[in-house]
């Protein structure tokens, strides 16, 4: 069976990332776009990244452009984006489908492993979060209107 800890993903600057660098640590991943209802969650990402990431919390955010074309840049517009209007310094990635033929493995794994409602596998809108505890296992699957406000007690306990 795989683990998180078996995937190697692309930066948002083109470059490889082992997930098993984040082992021990505890992963809010999140696919985010820039111009969605949602987008102001970054701000609410950066905060809960600051405040916990001296904890062990890592936050990994993964743009995504299958929900209404709401993230239509590249990679580098992106970066900008979140650094310019949120001062986003947690880790964000190269663009993924989360959906469908063409979904990023990483995300194929998080869905079979946390389901959401009624068992459908879907990711049904930006900003849907999955908290991945110290041991790599997916605890829980979070909607986008989840905040990170509001699961923040979450994340804290599984620190």
């Amino acid at each position: 069976m795989a683990s998180i800890y078996d995937f190697t993903v692309n930066d948002i600057h083109g470059k490889p990332v082992k997930l098993d660098r984040y082992r021990g640590k505890v992963m809010l991943v999140v696919n985010t776009a820039s111009e969605c209802g949602f987008t102001p969650q970054y701000k609410g990402l950066e905060a809960v990244y600051e405040k916990l990431h001296d904890k062990g919390l890592e936050v990994l955010g993964f743009p995504c452009n299958q929900f209404g074309g709401q993230e239509p840049g590249g990679e580098k517009e992106i970066a900008q984006f979140c650094e310019l209007n949120f001062g986003v310094t947690f880790p964000m990635f190269a663009k993924v489908d989360v959906n469908g033929d063409g979904a990023a493995p990483l995300y194929k794994f998080l869905k079979a492993e946390k389901p959401g409602l009624l068992g459908s596998e879907a990711i049904k809108w930006n900003f849907t979060k999955f908290l991945v505890d110290r041991d790599g296992n997916v605890i829980k699957r979070y909607a986008p209107n989840d905040t990170p406000e509001s699961i923040a007690k979450d994340i804290e306990k599984a620190l």
